[in-house]
């Protein structure tokens, strides 16, 4: 049996630096591990606008892709300013559901989505049929779990690409079917297609996506500190060390790829460049990588047009496009992205250190507000990681961790433990246990944040608090990791986790008084009438 897949949602917000901006490569990628898995696409509706949609107005120029069964590929249905495309988005989010009440779809794929406006019939009609659906964007998929749709898999946006949220998709479809799923890893013709392309690798530099799709690394470099400490293993020290040297090439890497869009010879560029752009810092390899990225992709296009055989091809394009980029870093830019990048961890170090409980209050304060409004990943996130680089912790990362992830577990908690409603125990259950397990997915969080003042007040209240205790304690530490290892990661264990409990009791306590109040006038109400 060959079941079909609806894909919805639009280019994003966070997800617009992380692929989104290139809507047919990102369908692409998912359309490719479908087929792998014995699946094809049934429906699409995907909204794709010029900018990302934390910025987006009703006047960006957008364009919607839906699935074309006769050319057997993606298609563009609608253009013109995002308004009109929501318009045109709306309409085939009917046929969409019209297909699910007909039986004709089996599963949802979902990335950044509207469920209460442009995918909102679809959404209704895959919670009644109980349509497993899987997908990203961190908002939406709480709102959708709200639904009652039958989410198997969700998540957040931060630190993935086209290919592992695909192959994240279709791997929990394939699971939840008990189907047999190889990823299909690297496309022969892709980069062909890519250098020949008409896009423009200028168009693709985008600091933040390269940042946040580094952070794997950072990460892994503050999980080998904390192992470090353990009793016995103090040699990892020297491993800590070795991947601090590491950074400069894993974001030239990421930069060389996702500027070039080319595969392995960009990776093989973005290498090349990265060891010669060491000694510039982060910086200095963002900057090397984005060279390499930029160089690699006129070299490739011009190897193919002189039909050079294709192992000399990657040679050249490969080789001579990291030296090239690499050497202007080594030899001219390398001080001075350096000196950037040490200069920017001294302010943020100036000013915690005028008044670490007053900074750390306002920073968490503001933290709320900074990640629903989209100033967090466009950002805070690369401050966090250009404070790693050294120490592997940061003051920003710490109230990160205090700010959000545990403010967020303990709303979640405490509709787990006190919900207004049966239902919400259920979509809290699963925000909680991502939250506390692997330091990420906040959103969670945000149905209960925006349906109630009271709590979005104490979640900031709440923020503000941990952040506060950050700054006093001088704690310097990181999110995306479990919870318990949190501290561990840090430079001062008990005071992180005083501050991380301080913020997770706090934010529970508000909302479960929140929680109470609201069932007593809810049963106070019904007893009048």
């Amino acid at each position: 049996m060959n079941r079909q897949i609806a894909i919805i949602g639009s280019s994003g917000g966070n997800l617009y630096n992380l692929g989104g901006k290139d809507p047919r490569k990102l369908l692409d990628e998912i359309l490719m591990q479908l087929d792998s898995a014995g699946l094809s696409c049934g429906a699409l509706q995907f909204i794709a606008a010029q900018v990302s949609m934390d910025a987006a107005k009703d006047t960006t120029p957008a364009a919607l892709y839906s699935w074309s069964s006769s050319q057997g590929e993606p298609i563009i249905v609608a253009e013109g300013t995002l308004q009109q495309v929501n318009q045109a988005a709306e309409r085939l989010d009917r046929e969409i559901a019209e297909q699910i009440e007909l039986g004709e779809i089996d599963g949802i794929i979902v990335m950044s989505a509207d469920p209460e406006g442009s995918n909102r019939h679809a959404i209704e009609a895959a919670a009644k049929f109980r349509l497993p659906v899987t997908g990203t964007g961190g908002t939406s998929m709480a709102i959708i779990q709200t639904k009652g749709a039958h989410v198997i898999a969700a998540s957040g946006t931060t630190g993935t690409t086209n290919r592992t949220r695909a192959v994240t998709f279709v791997t929990s479809l394939s699971k939840h079917w008990r189907l047999t799923y190889r990823p299909v890893i690297g496309n022969a013709a892709a980069n062909i297609h890519a250098a020949s392309g008409s896009s423009s690798p200028w168009r693709r530099i985008n600091i933040r996506g390269i940042m946040m799709a580094s952070l794997p690394g950072f990460i892994g470099m503050a999980l080998i500190l904390a192992v470090s400490k353990i009793p016995g293993l103090s040699s990892l020290t020297e491993v800590f060390d070795l991947l601090i040297k590491a950074l400069p090439v894993i974001v030239a890497v990421i930069a060389a790829k996702q500027v070039s869009e080319l595969d392995e010879v960009s990776i093989v560029a973005g290498i090349v460049a990265g060891v010669l752009s060491v000694e510039g810092g982060i910086i200095g390899g963002i900057i090397g990588g984005i060279g390499a990225g930029i160089i690699v992709h006129y070299i490739f296009r011009q190897c193919v047009e002189w039909r050079f055989p294709a192992t000399t091809v990657n040679i050249v394009a490969g080789g001579v496009s990291g030296l090239i980029a690499g050497l202007l870093v080594y030899f001219l830019i390398a001080p001075i992205a350096l000196s950037a990048g040490q200069g920017i961890r001294f302010l943020i170090e100036t000013l915690v250190s005028w008044s670490p409980a007053m900074a750390g209050l306002i920073a968490g304060l503001l933290i709320w507000p900074a990640i629903i409004g989209g100033v967090y990943h466009a950002a805070i996130l690369p401050i966090v990681l250009l404070e790693m680089e050294t120490t592997s912790n940061s003051f920003l990362g710490a109230v990160d961790m205090v700010g959000l992830v545990m403010v967020s577990a303990g709303i979640t908690l405490a509709n787990i433990i006190a919900p207004r409603d049966k239902g919400e125990a259920a979509v809290a259950a699963p925000g909680f246990a991502i939250n506390m397990g692997f330091g990420t997915f906040v959103e969670a969080a945000y149905p209960f944040m925006f349906s109630n003042k009271l709590v979005f007040a104490g979640a900031i209240a709440s923020a503000g608090l941990g952040g506060m205790l950050v700054g006093l304690f001088g704690v310097r530490g990181t999110a995306y990791v479990p919870s318990f290892i949190g501290p561990i990661t840090s430079n001062n264990t008990m005071g992180f986790l005083i501050s991380m409990a301080a913020s997770l009791l706090c934010s529970f306590l508000i909302t479960f008084f929140v929680n109470k109040l609201s069932g007593y006038r809810d049963a106070r109400n019904s007893v009048s009438m």
